[in-house]
């Protein structure tokens, strides 16, 4: 069966990041994907020139509706920008309870500029984090939910798993995956922990200015892969397999003079001649 997912998270024009690279990598992994609109920018492969926040009632009134009619097998969560939309998608995923909820907490863009309000990050980590299934910070994000520096080596990315799981709720399998992309080096190596078991990921890092939403890519193939293969490590080494392929062929695109996006239908579409 094919399932069917939904990202909730913020619009980039450009196709890089967010709802519209959500929607491509969760078609190209053989799942239908839905959308919730939680913010709206004006952005680029270079910059963000502005944030247009969505109204948290009408964020609520999306996912209610489409959760009314729609069967949701999995739920990825991206940028949300304010905190009383983070609110609101908090307490709506508490009443529709996804089997999956993968949630990758957005703070910051690939050109640095903040996507997240100061105030929303501790209603994420009050409201959201609790009911996340899987979480997928970087290490910059990982820091910031920690109120701590961001790390920069293999053996504190495995503490700071530790503490950023037990963040999460204590009943059913909750994972974290901690994405390793911002270590020094060539090595790209993620870690993924439940609180009993520490997972290494490794990977090699690939010369390219085009990784322009490659988390929102990650998260969201995580929730396409979820409902499908039922088991999270082989859910996550499948998303960074499809990940790396699709930043290796990301020349293929000629999109933006800035962080370029990835290829995510390196699969299906010839490389260029």
């Amino acid at each position: 069966m094919i399932p069917n997912t939904l990202t909730i998270a913020g619009v980039d024009p450009s196709g890089g990041a967010g709802i519209l690279a959500d929607i491509k990598a969760m078609s190209a992994l053989g799942a239908y994907g839905t959308a919730v609109v939680a913010a709206l920018t004006a952005q680029n492969t270079q910059a963000v020139t502005g944030i247009s926040p969505v109204p948290p009632d009408f964020v609520a009134a999306q996912i209610d509706t489409l959760f009314a009619d729609v069967h949701i097998d999995a739920v990825k969560i991206g940028m949300l920008g304010q905190q009383l939309v983070t609110r609101k998608v908090a307490d709506r995923m508490a009443h529709w309870k996804p089997a999956h909820l993968v949630l990758d907490p957005v703070m910051i863009a690939k050109s640095g500029d903040h996507l997240l309000e100061r105030a929303a990050v501790d209603e994420l980590r009050a409201s959201l984090l609790p009911q996340a299934t899987l979480l997928t910070p970087n290490l910059p994000e990982a820091g910031v939910l920690l109120d701590a520096a961001p790390v920069d080596n293999l053996r504190d990315m495995r503490r700071a798993a530790e503490r950023l799981r037990r963040l999460l709720s204590d009943s059913g399998e909750r994972w974290v995956y901690l994405k390793g992309g911002h270590l020094p080096g060539n090595d790209t190596i993620d870690v993924l922990h439940d609180g009993d078991r520490m997972i290494e990921l490794p990977g090699k890092r690939i010369d390219t200015p085009n990784t322009h939403g490659t988390g929102c890519t990650l998260s969201a193939a995580l929730a396409a892969l979820l409902p499908r293969v039922g088991d999270v490590p082989e859910a996550a080494r499948q998303a960074k397999a499809y990940l790396v392929q699709a930043i290796a062929r990301s020349g293929d695109l000629r999109v933006g003079s800035g962080h370029g996006p990835v290829q995510h239908f390196h699969a299906w579409w010839p490389a260029p001649k």
